[in-house]
């Protein structure tokens, strides 16, 4: 199961249900995917397929949008 928390233009954030603990978020693009850690501090996980403007640009949405993905995190996890 992975639900969509939110999408902004072409790019969807999601949640892969059985998956690590570790708070994270991934990002499919028409182009790839990319994994972004939530903790202990935002960082880059893993990308596949993607540019380094691109990875920059979605790093920059997931720092906008931190408060709204640890929110999702909390629901759909039950923490």
């Amino acid at each position: 199961m992975s639900p969509t928390i939110f999408t902004i233009g072409a790019y969807r954030f999601f949640f892969n249900s059985r998956e690590e603990t570790r708070k994270h978020v991934h990002i499919q693009t028409p182009d790839g995917v990319a994994k972004f850690w939530i903790e202990p501090t935002i960082a880059l996980a893993d990308a596949h397929n993607l540019k380094p403007k691109l990875i920059k640009k979605l790093d920059e949405l997931v720092r906008e949008h931190e408060d709204e993905i640890r929110s999702a995190w909390q629901v759909h996890f039950n923490q």
